[in-house]
């Protein structure tokens, strides 16, 4: 007779997804309680320990659209500058960030992808929910004009099928 899990697996998906957050809020608790236990330099190292915690915290919650449980094929890197995808089925592909001129989201055979293209015209399409994915949320932060909340809006529109496809970034001149 085999025993159940001891952690249920929806449950065991949820904190995998918040994981990063529920640490940083750990830290965050962890300062106030150091805060707390008297004494100016404990309050001090406690203050400046949840503050820390609080703005690792804040990063986290804004990428945690991006977080997504691995279920499409392939790898992204993001390597000194540049975007790397390695298809399962389709040979990689690479494209320098100061290159990208503009970043879509859209829906391809019933699954969520980011379009990048190049100022030179080339695409590469990156599945939303492959390996390493979740790593664009920083690379797209260094571009210029990005506003990550528009980003996580559209991801959350696309992915769940409400839109087809969705321009969140255009390089400007």
């Amino acid at each position: 007779m085999s025993r159940p899990p001891l952690i249920r697996p929806e449950i065991r998906r949820w904190l995998g997804v918040h994981a990063e957050l529920l640490s940083f809020g750990g830290v965050l608790l962890a300062g106030l309680w150091l805060s707390m236990r008297g004494g100016w330099i404990l309050a001090v190292l406690g203050g400046v320990l949840a503050l820390g915690g609080a703005v690792l915290a804040v990063g986290a919650w804004r990428r945690l659209p991006f977080r997504r449980t691995v279920a499409a094929e392939g790898l992204v890197e993001i390597v000194e500058g540049a975007i790397r995808y390695y298809g399962a089925h389709a040979p990689g592909a690479e494209l320098p960030l100061r290159d990208l001129a503009e970043i879509r989201l859209m829906r391809v055979q019933g699954r969520a992808h980011w379009r990048l293209r190049s100022v030179s015209g080339e695409a590469l399409l990156v599945p939303v929910d492959a390996a390493g994915a979740a790593g664009l949320a920083d690379a797209f932060t260094a571009l210029p004009g990005l506003e990550l909340g528009r980003v996580s809006a559209a991801l959350s529109a696309v992915a769940d099928g409400d839109g087809a496809m969705r321009t969140v970034w255009l390089r400007r001149g």
